[in-house]
């Protein structure tokens, strides 16, 4: 049996929280533990820090981040497995990590919009 897929992920992010709330409802089988790391605490397998500038995972025991985290996401929920299975294929996987660091770039400025239309 597989180990369960562990998914860090910033939850004071507007953007990570959709993400996530989504990727909770598509995961119906529960394979993915969803770990906030936005408050002290809890358990960080690696720098709070870290995990709070990049989506990370661990997948059978090997820490993911970036593009390859999500693609480990995308393989534990079975609509999304065949995306997460084509990036395994090197140039895929680095096509998805440029995007994931463009992304990266303007991230904070999407999170202020979505903050913007909380408020």
């Amino acid at each position: 049996m597989r180990d369960k897929l562990e998914i860090w992920y910033d939850g004071a992010c507007p953007l990570c929280t959709r993400e996530i709330a989504l990727m909770r409802r598509l995961d119906r089988r529960g394979a993915i533990d969803f770990v906030d790391v936005s408050t002290p605490g809890g358990s960080c397998p690696i720098d709070r820090k870290a995990l709070l500038e990049r989506f990370h995972a661990r997948e059978n025991g090997v820490m993911l981040s970036g593009a390859a985290a999500f693609a480990a996401m995308w393989r534990a929920i079975p609509l999304l497995r065949p995306l997460g299975l084509i990036a395994r294929w090197k140039p895929v996987l680095a096509l998805l990590e440029r995007a994931y660091l463009r992304f990266l770039k303007i991230r904070p400025r999407l999170q202020g919009l979505l903050r913007e239309r909380r408020a």
